[in-house]
């Protein structure tokens, strides 16, 4: 996604500029082409060395005195940005900016620029907190720059409030969103499911499976980076929600069953990365099983068979997570739910399945036709669904 992508990166002072050295590096690993523009003040907290080293580009520190490579500096950077980010962005550089001023090379490259501008603002609560901060910040959002709210926690102050700058993963998960609005699937609205649900037992006992709900995050993820509005249906899992995705939190299958009917109604596709239950408790006891007895008999009834149930004029994709017949029996899934595509995997291998960063799967479609992956990293394997998935929209 960030792949060869120019990244302008706006460093201004403030104790968060070494979280900046952070982002620049993530930045640069993805494939991103990070030019760091530092004001005087961020140079006070770290070197600029810190940032060439990290990104191997040479770092803008002054609006005269730049190398003389980039020629009139502050155009040429800001025509060949794909996108601006100002992290960490202090009350002062949001002032400015507000009120149209150009007194270093950062703020001249925004006030040329044609590009998207990504604001992640870091400062002391009271300041963050300020009315006129508020005023310039909302001044900001009117003219179409991105805000990423700062995040709650302990300040360099001592003090507990908004005003760190946002997690890292919140920034990309912003950059990539922003990039991706003209993607493939702009205007799109893609549901998709993860994680494994939890049939309830008792009050601290269930009935689950292994999934990690990383197959389905990776799919959600990929979906919104290439313009699509996505809503997530998630049953349990320790991964954090997304940044730019609605994510609605379910436990059952029948909450999931719900949730999903629910956001069908407008959505040009459904994948269901989930692995729903297939048995729940015919019921639940209020009050914790003891362990009186060697054995515990429990009468299970099937849950709702979403992908089945669940009708609309919608792409419709599932997943066959098989341990053998791999894919004779997901073809006989996809027949029998009448999806229009399904990715089957093996879970009996150690590097793809339930838990693993990685998966190789089959591509079925409708037709019968099958496309053996090798195996690729969950991200790698979304995308190739979704190229699937926009191919059906364009039919």
């Amino acid at each position: 996604m960030l792949n060869d992508k120019n990244i302008v990166l706006g460093v201004t002072g403030g104790i968060a500029v070494y979280k900046a050295a952070d982002l620049a590096s993530k930045l640069t690993q993805d494939g991103a082409r990070v030019q760091v523009v530092m004001t005087e003040a961020a140079t006070r907290f770290v070197s600029p060395l810190t940032f060439r080293t990290l990104t191997h580009t040479t770092v803008i520190t002054d609006m005269f005195t730049s190398p003389i490579e980039y020629g009139v500096t502050h155009i040429t950077i800001a025509e060949a940005a794909d996108i601006i980010v100002i992290a960490p962005a202090t009350a002062n550089t949001i002032a400015k900016l507000a009120a149209g001023m150009v007194d270093n090379m950062l703020t001249g490259i925004v006030l040329v620029a044609k590009v998207p501008v990504i604001i992640a603002p870091a400062m002391n609560v009271n300041m963050w907190a300020n009315a006129i901060t508020q005023e310039n910040v909302s001044k900001l959002k009117s003219r179409g720059f991105v805000i990423v709210e700062p995040g709650y926690g302990r300040l360099a102050s001592g003090k507990m409030g908004q005003g760190r700058l946002a997690d890292m993963e919140v920034i990309i998960g912003t950059i990539k969103q922003v990039l991706g609005q003209k993607g493939d699937l702009a205007d799109r609205r893609i549901v998709v499911t993860a994680g494994g649900t939890q049939e309830p037992v008792d009050p601290v006992r269930h009935i689950g499976n292994r999934s990690s709900g990383k197959m389905g995050l990776a799919v959600a993820e990929a979906a919104r980076d290439r313009g699509a509005g996505v809503t997530l249906i998630s049953a349990p899992t320790s991964l954090p929600d997304p940044t730019g995705i609605t994510v609605v939190h379910v436990q059952t299958a029948r909450q999931m069953k719900e949730a999903v009917e629910k956001a069908v109604k407008k959505a040009d596709a459904l994948i269901m990365a989930a692995a729903v239950a297939d048995y729940r408790p015919k019921s639940e006891s209020r009050s914790k099983i003891k362990k009186d007895a060697d054995t515990l008999n429990l009468e299970l009834v099937r849950t709702p068979d979403i992908l089945t149930e669940v009708q609309g004029d919608f792409i419709k994709v599932g997943f066959a997570a098989e341990s053998e017949d791999v894919v004779a029996n997901a073809r006989k899934k996809l027949n029998k739910k009448t999806l229009d595509l399904i990715a089957a995997n093996d879970i009996t291998s150690a590097d793809s399945g339930f838990g693993t960063d990685t998966n190789k799967v089959t591509l079925i479609d409708k037709k019968g036709d099958a496309e053996n992956l090798p195996l690729l990293s969950k991200r790698e394997v979304a995308e190739k669904i979704l190229d699937r998935v926009v191919g059906l929209l364009r039919e």
